[in-house]
């Protein structure tokens, strides 16, 4: 009986199996659904679908997000210079020449600290919501729309969960943007945080949140459909063997590959509204759409060069530390999803 609902969980890894026998500490997120300690697969080291899965799944995100973008501090310092001063900042070589002139090289890390702290919190809402949400809407429409339908499961997903994300967010964005687009304005974050309480109040540091949204949601949305969907492609029309049959490096180089790709389109994607909020925290008391006006169509796209070098690495590289953490704590990795048997039998697919 056990042996059967592993295998059903084997091919429908968007839902935990349910399971009779099982113990208070191992109580899953997703309501009606209790993971049995009998029921963990042999070599996991925890169920698909418990609260323990969902909380190695945020210290994941916490790794691959905060890490990341911590590392890319230089460029997203530059590229954040030059959406807010263009004139000065021509492009990326140019705004790194003039950055270092100015600073030297321990200024190309300004804005580290909020980077870490702000990206490190989003990233455990990111990727352990995005968990949850799959399991937990998959649950609800069923298996057979979860498989027609993945595309919309992985959009809607990670879309609930990037909107809690946000919030954790948003205050550090803040912060990392007027310590380095604002000479003189604070160069740690415990001289930022104290003064923009003082200067704005509570609402100084969410008057970016919309926008914010407006740039990560779709970002996030692209990041995580497309990145699962091309894990499908690349498994069945570029990897000449199967999946099982595969090493996990082997897995990992898939795992970077998708997520590459991924970070193109996000980039593209996520960029306009990018630059309406490096320029909405620079300037006190404008808005969103005063922003947008001054800005201009052509502004918006100021900086997406070095965006999409930034974005496409940081995409790999986090999909993979999130990938290598799953690895390394054994925990369950699914293969991409299969049709159900009860669709083959009503399309008649052998």
């Amino acid at each position: 009986m056990w042996s059967s609902m592993l295998e059903a969980s084997k091919m429908n890894p968007f839902v935990a199996p349910k399971c009779q026998g099982q113990n208070d500490n191992s109580q899953s997120l997703i309501p009606g659904r209790n993971i049995g300690a009998f029921s963990v697969a042999e070599g996991d080291s925890c169920e698909f679908g418990s609260n323990h899965y969902f909380m190695l799944c945020g210290l994941g995100g916490i790794l691959s997000c905060g890490l990341t973008h911590t590392m890319v501090t230089p460029l997203d310092l530059v590229k954040c210079r030059i959406q807010v001063d263009p004139d000065k900042y021509k492009n990326v070589i140019t705004g790194f020449r003039v950055s270092l002139q100015e600073s030297g090289m321990k200024g190309l890390a300004r804005g580290w600290a909020p980077t870490f702290f702000g990206y490190s919190m989003q990233g455990c809402f990111k990727f352990g919501l995005y968990e949850v949400f799959k399991v937990y809407y998959s649950a609800l429409i069923g298996e057979e729309l979860s498989y027609e339908y993945r595309t919309g499961l992985y959009l809607v997903s990670s879309a609930s969960a990037e909107f809690f994300a946000d919030i954790a967010l948003a205050p550090m964005e803040a912060a990392k943007v007027r310590i380095q687009t604002m000479p003189g304005y604070a160069n740690t974050l415990r001289e930022a945080l104290p003064k923009m309480m003082g200067e704005e109040g509570l609402g100084g540091f969410y008057k970016g949140l919309v926008p914010l949204w407006l740039r990560q949601i779709p970002y996030t949305m692209m990041k995580f459909a497309c990145f699962e969907r091309t894990v499908e492609l690349l498994y069945s029309h570029v990897v000449p063997k199967p999946r099982q049959d595969c090493t996990k490096g082997e897995q990992l180089i898939v795992t970077f590959a998708a997520g590459y790709i991924a970070g193109v389109f996000c980039a593209v994607v996520s960029h306009p509204a990018d630059s309406v909020v490096s320029k909405l925290n620079q300037e006190k008391g404008a808005t969103a759409v005063d922003v947008l006006k001054k800005l201009g169509f052509g502004g918006v796209w100021k900086g997406l060069g070095p965006r999409i070098v930034m974005i496409g690495t940081l995409t790999a590289a986090q999909w993979f530390i999130y990938d290598a953490v799953k690895v390394y704590l054994r925990m369950p990795r699914p293969p991409p999803p299969e049709m159900p048997e009860s669709l083959k039998k009503k399309y008649g697919v052998a």
